[in-house]
């Protein structure tokens, strides 16, 4: 067990009203005390501190009162350690029942300043000073002690003790099981599988009680039934800093109500696409697996996009210590605004990479790098490992649940519908991961009818839930939806395992089926356990009607993602006479696909340039021109780099700079 982190100094006596003074404990939440951590001799410490950082004080830390507050606003702010030449007896005791590691050291007290880069060796109780590279010898902390503080204090271990740990394994080898935060550092299995929960956890929450809470506290109710050895503080620690506001809406994820359909917009973040929902708490949910497995190497975030996930990943992983992030996207296969929005990205750690292909290219070649023990080894040698922003990677999957979850809540907060009424979802789907979340949150327990499955002209899923027969042997086609654009998707791979029975090998021959051949089919009985699901698909004339007879009928403007499932859903209620409501999901905003959504509303702007249409957007849809927008108006183009998609590995080779 180990923690890294930089230190903040401090001198004697630092007393329990110092380290949260008196008059903040009114208040019993402790995200609440933790931002007024220090304040009265740091003002600015709960601003700077990060997750993992250590204080270091000289004598007689934590004297004066015995309030279990001290340790506790400390370790929620992101304190992973304390070093003292003393401490106080009982702000000890109180540590270490709360599970903040605090180590008595003088040697270190003293030859520790702030600003340094420390590491501390739980185990052997040694202290390294990376920035002076000095080492100290603690006292090292006893096994049970260490079992206290890795499970996040006395009544968190007594809790797990009752409690059963969610573990999870590959699609492809049932037999090898991995903790929730070994699977989000892999991204990816060493068999090339997927990873998924061992089985689906229960809601715990009932849905008058989830009604009423906010997106961040619905979050943590979702996300803690499946990332199980996170702490409670490590896991509220990450939705907090994740959902905080660089969304452009309090509510981070707003119901529109259209006529007698309800849209959750997506798209309120930083990128404007609904992977910033995802994306947001991913680099978090990374370092902090990081820290609790003892990883020292640079994690390399090696991703394709299909225009969405590369930004919102590049923005989420810009400049975060310990990493690196590689995006390769299909050149002239995505939006003007989404290539603008990639390589106009800053950040040091930061490379995007146009590939001469499509978004299935750029995909497979990203997971055959991930399988390549080669250069597995390179990696490794010159200290780097890799892991996925994609939703392959389940920590990209479990935050997309909470959608679902969230609005059904809010519906029911609304009066729109009673507690226990069934509803149907309608997702514009690409690579499966959104409407794979749906699925998730129906076994839960949200009381979710059909998942419908929308997509465009490239109607590889939209076939196979109709013939049971996933065949990617077709033309492909660019669309106006170009993160739909997409032959092979990933995360069905999840769903075909879970209707195999978890059958490992049956799911690694359908895969193998497809990668060599292109196509695979299920068998009948696979086919029977398919009846959630609802396919449609909506040609590229049919999206721009609905974006065009919406707004004429509405006024509601919708980008052509969610205008493509807007069509599936009115077609399916034609269709079946199904009146149960339907929520469709809003993924992106109309400024991302601007020409796109205003050609559809009126032709003649077809021959404008995207940047002269904005300003017309804003006028007939009220929505402000975001951030997002404006920052690419007239930003500098950083990364240029091309390659054939046969020169991926070497590329990045290059980009790490790892010679062979």
């Amino acid at each position: 067990m180990k923690a890294l982190g930089h230190v903040f100094k401090y001198g004697d006596n630092v007393d329990t009203d110092v380290i949260i003074p008196a008059r903040y404990l009114n208040s019993f939440d402790a995200q609440e005390l933790a931002s007024h951590a220090m304040v009265d001799i740091d003002p600015d410490f709960a601003k700077k501190v990060q997750l993992g950082d250590m204080i270091v004080a000289n004598k007689n830390f934590g004297c004066g009162s015995s309030r279990e507050h001290a340790p506790l606003c400390l370790k929620t702010a992101g304190v992973s350690c304390v070093i003292a030449e003393t401490f106080a007896r009982i702000f000890y005791r109180n540590a270490i029942n709360i599970g903040l590691p605090i180590i008595e050291c003088p040697e270190a007290a003293r030859g520790i300043e702030a600003g340094d880069e420390v590491e501390v060796d739980f185990d052997s109780g040694k202290i390294y000073n990376r920035t002076k590279g000095t080492e100290f010898q603690g006292q090292p902390f006893p096994e049970f002690m260490q079992k206290l503080i890795r499970a996040g204090g006395l009544v968190n271990y007594t809790n797990s003790k009752k409690k059963k740990n969610l573990l999870y394994k590959s699609t492809r080898n049932a037999e090898k099981t991995v903790t929730a935060s070994e699977a989000i550092l892999k991204g990816l299995a060493e068999d090339g599988g997927l990873f998924v929960p061992a089985e689906i956890p229960k809601l715990d929450v009932t849905m008058e009680e989830l009604k009423d809470m906010s997106y961040q506290e619905t979050a943590y109710a979702v996300m803690k039934q499946f990332l199980t050895d996170f702490t409670e503080e490590e896991l509220k620690y990450c939705i907090d800093r994740a959902y905080d506001e660089k969304f452009d809406t309090e509510t981070i994820a707003p119901l529109a109500k259209v006529g007698d359909t309800y849209y959750l917009e997506l798209f309120h973040g930083a990128t404007i696409a609904f992977k910033d929902m995802a994306l947001s708490i991913l680099p978090h949910l990374l370092t902090t697996a990081a820290k609790k497995n003892n990883v020292t190497k640079d994690i390399v975030i090696l991703t394709a996009t299909s225009g969405d996930t590369g930004k919102a990943a590049l923005a989420g992983f810009a400049d975060v210590p310990g990493t690196r992030i590689i995006v390769f996207y299909p050149k002239d296969g995505v939006s003007r605004v989404q290539e603008l929005q990639m390589v106009t990205q800053k950040g040091k750690n930061t490379s995007v990479v146009a590939i001469h292909g499509n978004f299935d290219n750029a995909q497979s070649g990203v997971k055959a790098l991930f399988e390549d023990k080669e250069l597995e080894r390179e990696l490794n040698t010159a200290g780097y490992q890799f892991s996925s922003a994609n939703s392959i990677n389940i920590g990209r999957l479990v935050p997309q649940i909470v959608y679902y979850v969230y609005a059904y809540a809010k519906l029911v907060q609304n009066g729109e519908i009673k507690t226990g009424e069934q509803i149907n979802v309608t997702v514009p789907t690409g690579n499966f991961g959104n409407i794979l979340a749906a699925y998730y949150a129906k076994q839960m327990g949200v009381p979710i009818d059909k998942l419908i499955c929308a997509s465009n002209e490239n109607k590889v899923l939209f076939d196979f839930f109709r013939t049971g027969e996933y065949d990617r042997n077709r033309e492909f086609i660019l669309t106006s939806s170009p993160s739909m654009d997409i032959l092979i998707s990933s995360n069905l791979e999840r769903l075909i395992y879970s209707i195999a029975g978890q059958d490992a090998e049956k799911n690694t021959e359908l895969m193998r089926q497809l990668k060599e051949e292109g196509c695979y089919k299920i068998t009948a009985e696979m086919r029977k356990k398919l009846n959630d699901f609802e396919g449609g698909y909506a040609t590229e004339e049919e999206t721009k009607t609905e974006i065009c007879e919406t707004y004429r009928s509405t006024g509601y403007v919708m980008d052509t993602h969610t205008a493509v499932a807007a069509h599936v859903c009115r077609t399916y209620r034609e269709k079946t006479g199904d009146n149960k409501k339907m929520l469709v999901i809003s993924t992106a905003s109309p400024y991302k696909f601007t020409k796109s959504v205003m050609t559809a509303i009126d032709e003649t702007n077809n021959t404008m340039e995207e940047s002269a249409l904005f300003d017309g957007l804003k006028k007939i849809s009220g929505m402000e021109i975001p951030d997002a927008i404006e920052e690419i108006r007239n930003a500098e183009i950083l990364h240029t780099g091309e390659c054939g998609v046969d020169k991926m590995k070497e590329t990045v080779r290059k980009i790490l700079g790892i010679e062979v």
